[in-house]
């Protein structure tokens, strides 16, 4: 793929949505400068070996796109916690990337896509699962944009991510913020997948979901807020 021109994101709010059982780090959320973590950390986890495994990899996140203080954790998380057993549309899983979308649309069926994939590899039972967290930030900042699908068709196969993979980690070697495309689940939506923590302001908690697998799909949608259910089947 070509290597896509640069323009500028604002957002007022941007849309994520994770695992309800991912808990605040003590590290990230204290007052203490990004600067002196790996010292903080490496003295904590003498007396606390698993403080270092609930951290993650600081080294993936240069220090001066670290970012601390309330909702650093959610921030941070994406970075410090990659695996290549978890692959994503523009990494390969060897380094981390915030998605993230205008609407909280995109974020629910995206993430509906990928558990239902996950409910269908391991053969689960219908029925409801686990339960979802919206985190809500903001974005200004110059992205790569892919949002040409005639030009970037390549980024936006629904199962392959081979080749979006390798321009991510072109962009990302080159200093990118990160990427600006139409989200795949939700054609109506835009997304981003961002590269570095410190750009989407550390998020807050939004609305509180649980998805319904039907042994086929995610089909239903439970709003634990306002306990709404929303049909999403296909």
């Amino acid at each position: 793929m070509n290597k896509p021109n640069v323009t500028r994101v604002t957002w007022a709010r941007t849309h994520r949505v994770i695992r309800s059982r991912f808990l605040p780090i003590d590290l990230f959320e204290d007052i203490a400068d990004p600067a002196d973590w790996t010292a903080i950390l490496s003295a904590e986890a003498k007396t606390n070996p698993r403080v270092a495994e609930s951290v993650g990899n600081l080294d993936l996140v240069p220090e001066g796109r670290r970012v601390a203080g309330t909702g650093a954790s959610w921030a941070m998380a994406p970075f410090v916690h990659t695996s290549t057993d978890r692959p994503s549309r523009f990494s390969d899983g060897s380094f981390g990337v915030n998605y993230a979308g205008d609407r909280i649309e995109v974020a629910l069926f995206e993430t509906m896509h990928h558990h239902g994939a996950f409910m269908a590899a391991t053969d689960e039972e219908p029925g409801w699962t686990s339960d979802f967290c919206e985190l809500v930030g903001t974005l200004d900042a110059e992205l790569h944009d892919l949002t040409d699908t005639g030009q970037f068709g390549e980024a936006y196969d629904p199962a392959d991510y081979t080749k979006p993979q390798v321009l991510g980690a072109q962009l990302r070697n080159s200093n990118s913020n990160g990427i600006l495309y139409r989200s795949v689940r939700y054609p109506d939506g835009m997304a981003v997948a961002l590269f570095w923590p410190d750009l989407a302001g550390n998020p807050t908690q939004g609305e509180h979901f649980s998805y319904y697998w039907n042994g086929t799909q995610v089909s239903r949608v439970r709003n634990l807020t306002s306990g709404d259910v929303f049909s999403v089947e296909e």
